[in-house]
């Protein structure tokens, strides 16, 4: 007997939506000195940063 398996689809996928911003941030910084990349981060960290 076959049982058929039913898969909701995912109205977000956690997963996916993490990859494409740890691609994104790296494609930004390619090529970047380190100084470069603590300034990226310190800039873009300051939208996460509640007060």
């Amino acid at each position: 007997m076959k049982i058929e398996q039913k898969t909701k689809e995912k109205e977000f996928d956690t997963v996916k939506t993490f990859r494409d911003i740890k691609e994104k941030i790296s494609l930004e910084l390619f090529g970047k000195s380190a100084q470069q990349i603590k300034d990226y981060l310190q800039a873009n960290s300051l939208k996460l940063q509640v007060q």
